[in-house]
């Protein structure tokens, strides 16, 4: 189980540096109007987002490992305390301070994680009905098509709805992670959850993309974080059977708060600044 904490921890670095890269190429990249696939397209002509991605396939591969004995909410909130690795990544590869109350956000992310590892027990792959693996590639399609929809909307709503959607694509494929019995070639062509881990990251991928090129990060990253961390929690409590090491179940749900609250804090840093973009003494504009 250790290990699969070290992972879980990994993946947080990757994908906190990953993001520092990959927004940075989001930016730069030309605008469109609604949701267009072909962003992804122009983003992977930029040598940080290939970066970025590359981080993010080692993060995906450390984060499938964990879910192979951890808990689910325990795995997606040391994923979401990415962003406190993005902070600090952030300030140091910009050069500048960041403010006391983030470095107690930091700190906080860290004391919650701490206590989600003490509470975590060891679980087995979640073993499911054919018809559950088939609807959340069902959930797939349906935050696919809310999210284009989405794409239209104007203003912070826009970048809620499509930070929200986003979070709930990264909530499917740490469910679907979660439920894939066998990590065998034929196996997982078989699975409807490989599908899902898939379809799921390509489609949450594309929204939060979208939402950072032209919406507000701090709505946008607040609002994933939210879906991704809280959604796959319960469905992994009260589906999947997830549960706590005896006598720490108060452990569980302090870090869990602790952690999300953190992370929440430190929601602007789901993008950094622009060259064009103003940048205060004490830390910088990731608007």
């Amino acid at each position: 189980m250790i290990w699969s904490l070290l992972g879980a921890i990994a993946a947080a670095v990757c994908f906190g540096t990953a993001s520092v890269l990959q927004a940075l190429a989001a930016r730069a990249a030309p605008a469109s109007t609604g949701v267009d696939p072909r962003l992804l397209v122009r983003l992977v002509r930029r040598l940080p987002f290939l970066l970025g991605t590359g981080l993010d396939l080692l993060g995906f591969a450390a984060e499938l490992a964990a879910l192979r004995s951890l808990p689910l909410f325990v795995v997606q909130a040391m994923v979401a305390g990415n962003l406190a690795v993005t902070a600090v990544v952030a300030a140091r590869v910009l050069h500048f301070r960041l403010a006391v109350r983030e470095w107690a956000a930091v700190a906080a992310v860290c004391i919650g994680l701490a206590l989600l590892g003490l509470a975590a027990g060891h679980e087995n792959p979640a073993a499911v009905s054919l018809t559950f693996r088939m609807a959340l590639l069902g959930c797939v399609v349906v935050i696919a098509v809310v999210g284009a929809a989405a794409g239209r909307l104007r203003g912070a709503i826009r970048s809620a709805v499509l930070g929200l959607i986003a979070g709930l694509g990264f909530g499917l494929v740490a469910i679907g992670a979660r439920v894939l019995v066998s990590l065998s070639p034929l196996d997982l062509l078989r699975d409807p959850a490989t599908y899902v881990v898939a379809g799921g990251g390509l489609v949450a991928f594309l929204f939060f993309a979208t939402a950072l090129q032209r919406g507000s990060v701090t709505t946008t990253t607040a609002a994933m974080v939210v879906a991704e961390t809280v959604v796959p929690a319960l469905v992994g409590v009260l589906l999947l059977g997830d549960g706590t090491r005896h006598g720490y179940a108060w452990s569980a749900v302090l870090g869990f708060v602790i952690a999300v609250g953190g992370t929440l804090a430190l929601a602007r840093f789901g993008e950094p600044a622009t060259e064009t973009d103003k940048v205060r003494p004490s830390s910088a504009s990731f608007q």
